[in-house]
């Protein structure tokens, strides 16, 4: 059921201002200093979605090992250490070796949202009383909801990855699964969800096949419209990858192209979408250390990092911090403007 995700998840494992001004005119500023770059903690096990609270702390989804029930959900003070919140997720390999389970979080009214993409589901967890040290819960006794199979019934599919989450109009949850290349409605009053879009394939200009699957990795709202990034479909053609912008009714159209191969995207200081490049496809694998941070706007695409080591989450936290993951070894890159 999860072929589409899986082809591409092996190939993966192959290896101070005001928020008016543009981030690029902050880039600008700094020169010829580049941004500060590091490594602000180690030792995780396949960290993915990454989290901030009120207080600059994280909260940090791991994959796992694909060995055994060992996916978790961790929460990092700002001395970056590494406390144990939820333990016991699945966390499934295929035969390849690719690692599957805890996919992104989003923390809404104290309530941390994770999305599980082997199991279809999202799991919930009220963070009000958490102290750091408390003993770690186990999975098996936190509330979810089954949306996986919610997508399979009304998508019409067996290709289902729940992948990413934000927030949207009256608070409601807007899931991008990768699978099923749509975004799902959650309301927030009924918990009833519907498709609110879905992501066009992508032409190769390869010619083999003709189309790929736009595979929505990364999802943000501006307060205007949604902002959805895209991995796109094996072969990965370069420079295809494309930023989609879905205003309120669900119409798609393009945001901006010329990309390659995004995991995952944050909004900067000006509302412009600041995007992850993995790294990049020779054909026959991924290059180590040709990650990019990438500014986006509707008329240029900004390198801000280069470097990055197959980074597939990025977080904002206050006005010129971001925190990158880079799941394959096991690190959240601190990044400052």
């Amino acid at each position: 059921m999860h072929s589409k995700i899986t082809y591409l998840f092996v190939l993966l494992l192959l290896l101070g201002t005001t928020a008016c001004e543009e981030f690029y005119d902050i880039v600008e500023e700094i020169k010829p200093r580049s941004p500060k770059s590091n490594v602000f903690v180690t030792g995780l096990t396949a960290p993915l979605g990454v989290e901030s609270d009120a207080l600059e702390q994280l909260w940090v989804t791991e994959a796992g090992t694909g060995t055994k029930n060992d996916g978790e959900l961790v929460f990092i003070n700002a001395q970056g250490v590494v406390y144990p919140v939820v333990q016991g997720f699945s966390s499934l390999a295929s035969p390849e070796g690719a690692i599957f389970g805890l996919n992104h979080l989003l923390l809404k009214d104290n309530i941390l949202y994770m999305l599980h993409g082997v199991e279809g589901r999202l799991y919930k967890l009220d963070i009000t009383n958490y102290q750091p040290g408390d003993k770690p819960l186990q999975a098996a006794d936190l509330a979810y909801e089954d949306v996986g199979s919610w997508v399979k019934k009304h998508l019409k599919t067996e290709e289902t990855d729940i992948f990413n989450l934000t927030v949207g109009p009256e608070g409601d949850i807007f899931i991008a699964d990768a699978a099923a290349n749509a975004i799902i409605r959650r309301d927030s009053k009924t918990k009833k969800l519907s498709v609110f879009a879905t992501i066009p394939p992508i032409n190769n200009p390869g010619g083999e096949p003709a189309q790929v699957e736009a595979v929505p990795t990364g999802i943000t709202f501006d307060g205007e419209k949604f902002l959805v990034c895209t991995f796109t479909g094996y072969p990965y053609p370069a420079k295809k990858a494309t930023i989609y912008q879905i205003d309120l009714t669900g119409k798609t159209s393009v945001y901006q192209t010329g990309l390659s191969i995004l995991t995952d995207m944050e909004l900067g200081v000006d509302g412009k979408p600041v995007v992850l490049e993995y790294g990049t496809w020779t054909g026959e694998t991924f290059i180590p250390n040709t990650g990019r941070m990438v500014l986006s706007t509707p008329n240029k695409n900004v390198a801000l990092v280069n470097n990055l080591n197959f980074p597939n989450s990025i977080e904002k936290s206050g006005l010129k911090t971001f925190f990158i993951a880079e799941t394959f070894d096991g690190t959240i890159e601190k990044v400052n403007f």
